[in-house]
């Protein structure tokens, strides 16, 4: 019996001793008279009992039974839904098996079973509030988790997510490898779907900047670090126009991190239960379920409706943009050196100015090789050098016989035993003659 039935129950019992009349008893009960005496009867009849509802105590005639306990029970048990909280837990039961059952008895079912322990709310660091943009578009929070997301199955995968400020909208890929080029992907995916937002908010990744290392000494005087070269996903946000922004500890991107704790608990155990083993199931998985469920579910709406979203300029050819770009010296003959290969520059390409000058070498995420002088497009070919022909062989001759030795010649026969004229001869010789 709970306090406020112990209230009513001396209230009605005052009214039976006639303490006070049936409609003092009515108004401080907040009940009619015709209830009041309702319960005087049924409290002569059933005793204490009376002020209490007569199903407390029995089981509910939209419980679930016994059976369909035990069965739900059964099926959490299995290994594939280790780890499955009440509210994920609920959802799968009623999406694969069909078990409608509300997640808080789902819940009472797991902690009984030993499957749930609820966890102690722990006290973390306060960040300041931020309010979320106004519109769809303006801030977009990117990053990448590299999170065992298969468990084991299949090859490590990285999961690349895009989520918008203003409404919690997530646009993900899992991809092979963090680098340049699948970002740069990314980046063209969510161009071709949304547009190109205002603004990017990431970390300091070396993708998107260059670290530049500075003395100390130089950091206490506080001189301006030197500006570097952009790097080449720097280098298309400025061709699209787009500002980058640097976010100085993770809990400055919270929505983008906090998603990232949501997918390691909701789609790890999705990706488990699907079965995914491959970087395309698990991709298939994540555009077929997860992403629908989270744009469905957690989205909310921007305080303004207009989307700051803008279209790719005319001028501007977004395959070119999303190139691995570098500059390159044409040299005298109309080649120029890439990536230790050769491109020879098409005639009708040669322009004045063009020997000698700097080109702008595109490598599309395709592979292809395209150059830009200026704003002029050059028709190159690759340059394969020939190979050298080797000289013919000679035919295998016949060996020859042994040469007889020949007779050594006699001319030198005798030379150094020659005789000659002694040495006083010839001074005298010569001192006639002079």
């Amino acid at each position: 019996m709970t306090q406020a039935d112990r209230d009513r129950l001396v209230t009605l019992k005052k009214a039976k001793k006639k303490l006070i009349t049936q409609r003092m008893a009515a108004e401080e009960l907040g009940l009619s008279i015709r209830q009041v005496k309702r319960l005087l009867k049924a409290l002569k009849k059933h005793g204490d009992k009376a002020v209490m509802h007569g199903l407390r105590g029995r089981p509910s005639n939209n419980g679930m039974t016994a059976e369909v306990r035990q069965q739900a029970v059964a099926i959490l048990q299995l290994d594939v839904y280790r780890g499955f909280g009440p509210t994920l837990a609920s959802e799968y039961l009623a999406k694969k098996h069909g078990i409608a059952v509300s997640r808080e008895t789902v819940r009472k079912w797991m902690r009984a079973a030993g499957l749930w322990r609820a966890q102690k709310q722990r006290m973390e660091e306060a960040h300041l509030f931020r309010p979320r943009r106004s519109r769809c578009g303006e801030l977009v929070q990117w990053d990448t988790s590299n999170h065992d997301w298969l468990e084991g199955r299949g090859e490590p995968v990285y999961l690349i997510s895009m989520i918008d400020d203003a409404t919690s909208r997530l646009f993900a890929r899992f991809v092979q490898h963090d680098s340049s080029d699948e970002n740069r992907r990314m980046l063209g995916s969510y161009r071709e779907r949304y547009g190109r937002p205002l603004a990017f908010y990431t970390d300091k990744a070396g993708m998107f900047q260059v670290a530049v290392k500075t003395k100390r000494q130089e950091e206490r005087e506080g001189r301006d670090r030197p500006e570097m070269p952009p790097t080449q996903i720097a280098r298309a946000l400025r061709e699209l126009d787009i500002t980058w922004i640097a976010a100085h500890s993770p809990q400055a991107k919270g929505r983008v991190e906090r998603s990232f704790q949501t997918a390691q608990d909701r789609l790890v155990k999705g990706l488990r239960v699907a079965g995914a083993c491959t970087l395309e199931q698990a991709n298939g998985y994540l555009e077929e379920e997860f992403l629908p469920w989270w744009n469905g579910t957690l989205v909310v709406a921007a305080a303004n409706p207009d989307d700051a979203h803008r279209k790719l300029a005319g001028r501007q050819e977004l395959a070119s943009i999303l190139s691995h770009v570098e500059k390159r010296q044409v040299k005298n003959d109309y080649t120029v050196q890439f990536a230790s290969h050769r491109y020879q520059i098409q005639r009708q390409s040669v322009c004045s100015g063009l020997r000698g000058g700097w080109v702008r070498v595109e490598q599309r995420l395709d592979g292809t090789i395209a150059m830009k002088f200026g704003e002029r497009d050059l028709s190159v070919s690759r340059v394969t050098a020939a190979t050298p022909s080797m000289p013919p062989a000679k035919p295998a001759s016949a060996p020859q016989p042994l040469s007889k030795p020949s007779k050594k010649n006699n001319w030198m026969q005798g030379f150094s035993i020659r005789g000659g004229r002694r040495l006083n001869e010839a001074i005298e010789i010569a001192n006639a003659t002079s």
